[in-house]
This record gives structure tokens, C-alpha cells and sequence, in this order.
């Protein structure tokens, strides 16, 4: 029998020339590489113990990955800021790819609940990315490369998201992991906000300010904070929206106190957000979610209260010059003021677009709008003509036929979402979280006409995976009362 004490470990090894020879290519290799491509390379070549880690585990525990598109969706833009050359957006498709794939393979050992995907919401979605390849073929399309880039955020995430969740996230367990990865990431996105504000942006974010975004986040010498947001506008936006689901759910967390608690932490933090970014669109976020979730209360004093507070805040805002000298009440205020120069401008370009649009139903292309088609093909009408609205770019790029499929698919999700919680729903608690996600829903889709914010990370993400929560609300509601009954037998029977 070998003596282990006797075996060769460690910087032995290293005194036998193969090993030794090895260590040394290795680093000449290594070496090589970062200096090609720079700290992007070595950075890549520390991370990829960590990647190959990440993707045995998306194999091993498929939810793993949804998990981490949660959280990359929050932060990828704000890392790219910091670390250039690396497209951290495409590997949230690769993620969802690894996803599939991992489904795909366990489903030769355990049942996959494919079946759980056959319902109106995903064939909703698969119609959509249907119209989405239609365009791929558009005449007028002046990139395809651009619609590759542009059609993910529009239709393709929704595709992938929508029926992940109900094959593989659809428990109750699943939606309050998905409220508390959210309310971080919120929370922490308001706390770097509050920093850029009383403290300035860091060189990198001043880098970004001075490649172009200046303009539009140094207004009157005050900065819009943006925080690791995309831009000040999605941060308002998604602060917004963050603000109404968690009120609502903090005014009805009835089981745990320090629950409670939390929740009030981000939705508090999240309308503060919203005012600090100067957003002026995103104030429709928690106006309409908050109007829709009084009208879903069925309850005459909540609607008559809300009806009374949305009156105050119109007068606040439209008729009263009250706090004019704070520069963030100022610039909300511009928002009810129907002679805006901004929005005679952005009025200006609607009717640009509609002469431009009356003879081409399919729109331009996907793509052919906003940052995509300033990238990719800048000197064409679309391009240097800004949409600035969510709907305004989907008519743009997609023409009457797109627009009019996406408000129907809009309109039947929250349609019927509103339906399901007004008379099919009797469990609080479960309705509770379902009017939350549907006057999120509800205020995203208001602030999306003055904003491109809907399909936009991490709203988009957020909004596609709170329609399937929505939809299976039902399904929530049995399993949460049979949780319950379980619950209340196992305590009759332990104080028996």
C-alpha cells in the first residue's frame, strides 16, 4: 500500500519539468490573450471557473438560471458602464437558451410539465414573435442586424419568459422570491441613485454622461439621476413601478410584521426614486396603478379616497405653483403644462411619422427606431426621428397592423387579469399579490406612451413574468387554501 504522506503535492509538482513547462505555456497563453483584448480578456479568463460553475448548476437546478436572469436583468446595463466590450444583454438570451436546454435533457429522466404552457397568454406571445419574424422580411426594413438587436426587448423575452413560468416557476414560493429579488434590487437601485444625487456620478458614469447622454440628464444644471439604470427615464419608471407593487403589497401583509415592513422600505424608496430620476412620464406609473387598484378594491370609500387624492395631486401640480422653487416638484410640474416645448416637439414628430407611415402599414422595421437605428442605420427618416414612446415606437417600426396586435394583446391580458381578481379570486392573500402585479402592469402601460419603457430592462422582464402570474392566479389560489387547510390541521391536531 503507497504511503500518502510520501506522494507529491503542491509546489513539488512543480519541481518536475512537464509540470513545470506547463505552468509556464499556461501563463504565456493567458498573458497573450489579455494583452489582445485587454482587461475584458482577463477578466473573462478569471470569471470562468464562475461561468462554467453557473451553467452546471442551470443543468443541475434549472430555476437557478431564471433566478440569475433576475438579477442580471437589473444590473447588466449598469456593468457594461463599467466594463466595456462585453455583451452582457445577449447572455441573458444565452441563459434562457441554457434554460430550455436543460428542460429538454431532464426530460428523458423526469416529466416536464410541458403541458402547462398550453394556454391563450403563451399562444398571445408566440403570435406576437410571429409577427416579429414577418418583419424580419419587411421591405423597408434598412437592417437586419438592427432587428436581431431590437426584436429581443420587443417580443422575443416575452416568448421565453411566459412559458418558463408556468413550467418551471409557478408556485406561490416562486412569486415571493421574485418580490423579494425585486424589492433588493430596487432598494439598492434607489440607494445609488441617492448617491449620484447628493454625492455626482463616478468617472464612469461621467464617461457616459459626456459620450452623448448629457443632454438629456444635465438639465438646468441638475443632474436626472439614472442610477445602474439604462437611463433616467427607465429609472423612474421602473422605480415607479416598484412603488406601487410593494405598497400594495405591504397594505395587505397580514402574516409576518417584518414583511410588512419591507415591503413599505421599497415602495417608499421606489416612488423616491421615481422623483429624484425627473422623470416626468413615470408619475403615471403610480397614478393609474394606484387608480386601477381602488377600482379592483370594489369598496366605495377606497375609490371615493383615491378618486380624492388624484384630484389633489392634479391640482397640486396643474393649478398651484406650490414648491416651485424645488427644481424636481418644477420639472413634474412640466408634465401637466399642455404648452411644453417638449411635448410640442414630441407632437411635432408624431405627425412627422404619421405622413411617413401612411403608406407603409408594416411600419419601418424593427430596429429602424430610437438607439438601434442610430447605431446601426443613422441616416434613414426612422433613425433620426425621435419616437420617444413605447407605442409610438412599435407604430414606427411596425406599422398600424403591429400596433393594433400589440394594444389587443395588452388590453386582453389586463382585461382579463382584471377579471380574474374582481370575480374569480376569493383568497385575500392571493388576490392581494394579483392586483399588485396588475396595477404595476396597468401603470407601466399608461407611462409607456410618453416613455420607451415597457419592454426595457428590468421593466420588461418584470412586466412578461407578471402576465403569467396573472394568469395563473387561479391556480395560486388552490394551492395557497389547500396550504393553508394543511396548516390549520396540523395545529388543531398539535393542540389536541
Amino acid at each position: 500500500m503507497d504511503n500518502i504522506f510520501e506522494e507529491k503535492h503542491g509546489n513539488q509538482l512543480l519541481k518536475k519539468p512537464q509540470y513545470l513547462f506547463g505552468m509556464l505555456l499556461l501563463m504565456l497563453i493567458i498573458g497573450y490573450v489579455v494583452a489582445k483584448g485587454g482587461m475584458v480578456s482577463g477578466i473573462g479568463i478569471l470569471a470562468m471557473p464562475i461561468i462554467v460553475s453557473y451553467v452546471y448548476l442551470i443543468f443541475a437546478i434549472p430555476k437557478t438560471g431564471i433566478i440569475g436572469i433576475y438579477i442580471l436583468n437589473f444590473v447588466a446595463i449598469g456593468i457594461v458602464r463599467y466594463v466595456k466590450g462585453v455583451p452582457l444583454g445577449l447572455t441573458i438570451d444565452a441563459q434562457f437558451l441554457l434554460i430550455y436546454l436543460a428542460l429538454f435533457f431532464k426530460s428523458f429522466f423526469y416529466k416536464i410539465p410541458w403541458s402547462n404552457a398550453k394556454n391563450d397568454l403563451v399562444l398571445l406571445a408566440a403570435i406576437w414573435y410571429g409577427y416579429a419574424l414577418v418583419q424580419m422580411v419587411n421591405p423597408e426594413a434598412a437592417s437586419r442586424v438592427a432587428w436581431f438587436y431590437a426584436m429581443r426587448s420587443v417580443s422575443l423575452y416575452m416568448l421565453f419568459t411566459v412559458p418558463l413560468i408556468f413550467i418551471l416557476f409557478n408556485k406561490k414560493k416562486d412569486l415571493e422570491l421574485l418580490f423579494k429579488i425585486w424589492a433588493i434590487l430596487s432598494i439598492l437601485g434607489t440607494i445609488k441613485g441617492i448617491f449620484q444625487k447628493n454625492f455626482g456620478v463616478d468617472p464612469f458614469e461621467q464617461a457616459w454622461l459626456d459620450a452623448g447622454n448629457a443632454s438629456t440628464h444635465l438639465l438646468f444644471g441638475k443632474l436626472r439621476v439614472f442610477s445602474f439604470y439604462s437611463d433616467a427615464g427607465q429609472f423612474g419608471a421602473a422605480q415607479g413601478h416598484a412603488g406601487v407593487v410593494f405598497l400594495i403589497l405591504a397594505l395587505n401583509q397580514k402574516r409576518s410584521r417584518q414583511l410588512k415592513i419591507f415591503y413599505i422600505v421599497a415602495g417608499v424608496l421606489g416612488l423616491y426614486g421615481l422623483l429624484i430620476s425627473g422623470t416626468r412620464g413615470a408619475i403615471a406609473v403610480p397614478v393609474m396603478g394606484f387608480a386601477l387598484y381602488t377600482v379592483l378594491r370594489k369598496q366605495i370609500k377606497v375609490v371615493a379616497l383615491g378618486a380624492i387624492m388624484g384630484i389633489s395631486l392634479l391640482v397640486f401640480f396643474k393649478y398651484t405653483t406650490i414648491a416651485q422653487g424645488n427644481p424636481t416638484v418644477r420639472r413634474m410640474r412640466t408634465a401637466f403644462d399642455p404648452n411644453n416645448p417638449s411635448l410640442l416637439v414630441r407632437l411635432e414628430n408624431q405627425r412627422k411619422l404619421k405622413s411617413y407611415l401612411a403608406s407603409r402599414p408594416l411600419g419601418g422595421g424593427i430596429g429602424s427606431a430610437g438607439n438601434w437605428g442610430l447605431r446601426f442605420t443613422p441616416n434613414t427618416f426612422l433613425a433620426r426621428t425621435p419616437t420617444d414612446s413605447w407605442y409610438v415606437m412599435i407604430w414606427a417600426e411596425q406599422g398600424i397592423v403591429g400596433l393594433m396586435l400589440h394594444l389587443f394583446i395588452l388590453f386582453y391580458i389586463l382585461s382579463k387579469s382584471v377579471y380574474i381578481i374582481m370575480f374569480k379570486l376569493k383568497d385575500e392573500e392571493i388576490k392581494a399579490m394579483m392586483s399588485a402585479l396588475v396595477s404595476g402592469l396597468f401603470g407601466i402601460m399608461a407611462a409607456s406612451y410618453g416613455n420607451g419603457v415597457l419592454g426595457q430592462m428590468p421593466t420588461g422582464l418584470l412586466i412578461y413574468s407578471s402576465m403569467a402570474y396573472l394568469f395563473l392566479g387561479k391556480k395560486l389560489e388552490e394551492e395557497n387554501i389547500a396550504l393553508n387547510s394543511k396548516e390549520q390541521l396540523e395545529l388543531s391536531q398539535s393542540n389536541k
